[in-house]
């Protein structure tokens, strides 16, 4: 590599030059070079606007940066060959370049990674109702993109570390000792390669995805991270639950929009014996029926127990998704007990106590408290 960059100095032809050219040269080339740049800036992000799906506009956003880091990285060896002519770079500017170079490299291929991401997921959306395949698709892409950045930043880091001379010789010492050292590397991290090889597990089998509701640790809430060693889950209050990978391989756990996201929700009424349980029935279709949380799927209403005290009615319905069926049945709930407050206030549960007459005899009727 150094003996490359030194082949291209000694091609600098600028012996026929004078000193005061080559220093308005080595002056004008960095802020022509950037005016170029920002000249071709500005024209990308006034042509992206006109595009219907903006995908000009995001392409730059992503490439801007490491483009402008490669103008700066040629005009650096510019500079070098017009200010050095004739001369051998120093080994410290060599190694410079070629790991600017080896990063510049790294930087465009993780970008790339990222825009393929982002133009593959642009057709899926995660907000609509029936999001199944869509949080299918992203849960894959997402783990998959972080598993090959991993891989290529660890080769870049290699290739990086294998231009020092002295670094490759450890290298290849290593090499002819790599099973001892797999070994004891092995026995070390194994939680880390668990928890990573768990991250695989879940991208290829996929028993929770992006969005998915979940009860972990009887804590409810939505997936909403997944990494390659630990997963973020949302609780409904905005906390966030920190679960290693290897959680959702060997423990049970509760995925309740592992199919699909439409849910059934119950409510439990308990009442007196005395309760018209079709006038309770109509009521309950009512209100489904005037609320904009029900699907129009489910609506069933049954006497489901019936205790020395009361009888137990649960009333079934469903909703688009969970959240939905948790207001859903909070409203149907509320709107029973009204319901029964003031049309059948009777209906109530009550204890019944009977007390015996003086004679020792059967009462009339039972005292009710």
């Amino acid at each position: 590599m150094n003996e490359m960059l030194n082949r291209i100095f000694d091609n600098w032809n600028i012996t026929g030059n004078t000193t005061q050219s080559v220093w308005i040269i080595a002056v004008s080339v960095v802020p022509l070079s950037l005016l170029i740049y920002f000249l071709i800036s500005r024209l990308i992000i006034q042509t992206g606007k006109r595009s219907p799906e903006n995908f000009i506009r995001i392409a730059w956003q992503k490439f801007r940066y490491p483009l402008l880091f490669l103008i700066l990285l040629l005009d650096f060896i510019i500079l070098q060959g017009l200010l050095t002519p004739g001369k051998e770079i120093s080994a410290f500017t060599g190694y410079f370049i070629k790991l600017a170079f080896i990063f510049m490299i790294t930087w465009f291929i993780i970008r790339s990674i990222n825009l393929s991401r982002e133009v593959i997921l642009h057709r899926y959306d995660l907000s609509e109702k029936d999001n199944l395949r869509a949080r299918k698709v992203y849960t894959q892409f997402r783990i998959l993109e972080r598993i090959i950045i991993f891989i290529v930043v660890l080769i870049a880091i290699a290739i990086a570390l294998m231009t020092f001379d002295g670094i490759r010789r450890i290298g290849v010492s290593l090499f002819a000792s790599a099973g001892i050292a797999g070994i004891i590397i092995g026995f070390a991290a194994q939680k880390v390669i668990a928890s990573v090889l768990a991250g695989f597990q879940i991208a290829l089998t996929q028993p929770i995805r992006i969005d998915d509701v979940v009860i972990v640790e009887n804590e409810w809430g939505w997936i909403e991270e997944i990494t390659l060693t630990y997963v973020v889950v949302r609780i409904w209050d905005k906390r966030r639950l920190i679960v290693p990978s290897t959680y959702f391989i060997e423990k049970p756990f509760q995925n309740w929009t592992r199919v699909s996201a439409d849910m059934l929700g119950t409510v439990f009424i308990y009442t007196d014996y005395t309760v018209p349980v079709d006038e309770l029935r109509i009521e309950f279709t009512r209100i489904l029926e005037e609320s904009d949380l029900w699907d129009g799927q489910t609506n069933v209403m049954q006497v489901t127990d019936a205790t020395d005290r009361s009888i137990v009615i649960r009333a079934l319905m469903s909703a688009a998704d969970s959240p939905t069926a948790w207001d859903l049945r909070v409203l149907v709930r509320e709107k029973l007990i009204n319901f029964l407050q003031q049309n059948y206030p009777g209906s109530l549960p009550r204890t019944r106590i009977e007390i015996p007459g003086e004679s020792g005899g059967r009462p009339s009727k039972p005292e009710e408290v």
